[in-house]
């Protein structure tokens, strides 16, 4: 492939083009229909194929060409983009045989609610009934679930700079321009800098100058600098071919046996995070037979020295595992499948790994002596963009912390936002009888727990008025309990009805 389109008046006009043929998120959804752009959520064509099949519109000319990598007729491509510039750039290439273009790259319309993008990557490897090409070592990733969770899960308070560590296309250091006045995306692949060069500019057009790449392993191209926000999707992937050394592409595999890449995060990570910033990092960690994980991964958490939230979203066995990275690199049709399916089960039988969990893990530089950390497992549904709940999280542990019995004692509490009681009975010989009774988070984390009627007491007391001293020696009264006794009694509860959110310092 020719090198990608660099020259800023090129780039202008390609982008005006993908605006002008409403190639976006909604322009693609309206010429799809709902049922057709779901199925291409999936990786299935098909759907979306038959959709704009007779369909000559720039925007579905650029969805046949870009997205579903079909060939197109050269005059309908001609009318949707600047061709001969799109040619020379190693964006699409003229058959000279049968008049029609075809796609080099995939050009994938993104964005939020109130904008709108372009992800420039490599032709996706797993589309089913597409094109696929085969994917080269230094195959750069278009966006994918875990590019979404990690735009999700940042938060984006308004920051003066920014670091996103292993950029790829570029997608998470489009996220950050819009809260951070600089940004530096950096990546191991210099093919992947190229494409994020382009997906920049083609999606933030002159603003684009903002985000600065710079090549190099992990933090090695930023040593001696300090971010106020820090994201990461890095190579995660656990692999035979990382534990000999010999990743088979840059963009999963580090290299490295096992889940050492997220030790090697976590133990350079603080020497960049300036204070009260946030560093948000997706990982692999494995599950060892006779070893808790959370006993793996305390010590390297630790070591940061940072308040730390690691979260367990999910937990694959060796063959889930196995299979899950041998679709992504489109093995599942390679006559070799069999063969390195059996070298990711050998391997993790020989290292005894049961299995292999997907996560987050959140820092915060608050430069506290004492650091809070909670390492848990969190597979139920949650709301997002949680990143806006990230914050609240911490604040409320750092409340705990730095807050003594007696100060909590006086503290004024409220209700959190979005909780509710529920109540299940059944019916008796006496009439109903509650079976359970629980609070539940109607937002955010959407956590439950059973409350007995003291505590039900008492949040319902919580009217953000009176501090919680007196609002527990008023229910001593209604329930017959020494005030003393409840004082006392009540505060390991009420400490953690805040650390969930069930309770808020006023």
């Amino acid at each position: 492939m020719s090198e990608l389109m660099t020259d800023p008046a090129a780039i202008e006009r390609l982008r005006t083009a993908l605006q002008k043929a409403q190639y976006t998120v909604d322009g693609c959804l309206e010429a799809m229909g709902a049922t057709a752009y779901a199925a291409l959520g999936r990786n299935e064509s098909v759907a979306a194929s038959r959709a704009v099949a007779r369909d000559d519109s720039p925007v579905a000319t650029l969805t046949k060409l870009f997205v579903l990598q079909e060939n197109v007729d050269r005059t309908a491509a001609e009318a949707a983009l600047p061709l001969a510039e799109a040619v020379s750039g190693g964006l699409v290439a003229e058959d000279g045989t049968d008049g029609t273009v075809r796609a080099l790259v995939d050009i994938r319309p993104y964005g939020e609610s109130d904008v709108d993008w372009w992800l420039v990557s490599d032709l996706g490897a797993g589309l089913v009934t597409g094109r696929s090409a085969p994917m080269r070592p230094d195959y750069v990733l278009g966006v994918g679930g875990a590019s979404t969770t990690l735009a999700q899960l940042t938060v984006r308070q308004n920051v003066e700079r920014a670091l996103d560590v292993g950029t790829g296309c570029g997608v998470q250091a489009l996220h950050l321009a819009r809260h951070a006045r600089q940004v530096t995306a950096t990546d191991l692949n210099l093919r992947a800098l190229d494409f994020a060069r382009l997906t920049s500019a083609l999606s933030l057009g002159a603003e684009a100058e903002r985000i600065e790449l710079r090549g190099g392993s992990l933090f090695e191209p930023v040593a001696g600098e300090q971010y106020d926000l820090i994201v990461s999707n890095p190579p995660f992937v656990i692999s035979p071919e990382s534990a000999a050394g010999e990743g088979r592409f840059t963009y999963r595999d580090a290299g490295l046996p096992g889940d050492e890449l997220c030790r090697r995060f976590l133990e350079q990570a603080p020497a960049h995070l300036a204070e009260d910033g946030y560093c948000h990092v997706l990982a692999n960690w494995l599950h060892v037979d006779g070893q808790d994980w959370r006993e793996r991964l305390a010590p390297w958490v630790r070591g940061t020295g940072c308040d730390a939230w690691v979260v367990q979203r999910e937990l694959q066995d060796p063959a889930e595992y196995a299979e899950l990275w041998l679709r992504d690199s489109g093995d599942h049709n390679s006559p070799r499948y069999v063969e390195r399916y059996q070298a990711y089960l050998d391997y993790f039988a020989a290292n005894r790994i049961e299995g292999v969990a997907f996560g987050w893990i959140i820092l915060k530089n608050t430069g506290t002596d004492q650091p809070t950390i909670r390492l848990e497992e969190l597979t139920r549904q949650i709301e997002q963009p949680l990143g806006a709940y990230v914050p609240d999280w911490f604040a409320r542990h750092t409340f705990l912390a730095e807050t003594d019995d007696e100060q909590l004692l006086g503290t004024v509490l409220q209700v959190g936002p979005g909780v509710v009681l529920e109540q299940t009975a059944e019916a008796g010989d006496g009439g109903w009888s509650p079976t359970d009774t629980r609070l539940r988070q109607t937002r955010g984390l959407h956590a439950s727990g059973e409350i007995d009627p003291v505590g039900i007491a008492v949040v319902g007391a919580a009217d953000g008025e009176r501090p919680l001293g007196d609002l527990l020696d008023r229910i001593a009264g209604e329930f017959g309990i020494d005030p003393s006794a409840l004082r006392s009694g009540a505060l390991d509860a009420v400490r953690a009805l805040v650390e969930e959110g069930f309770l808020t310092a006023r």
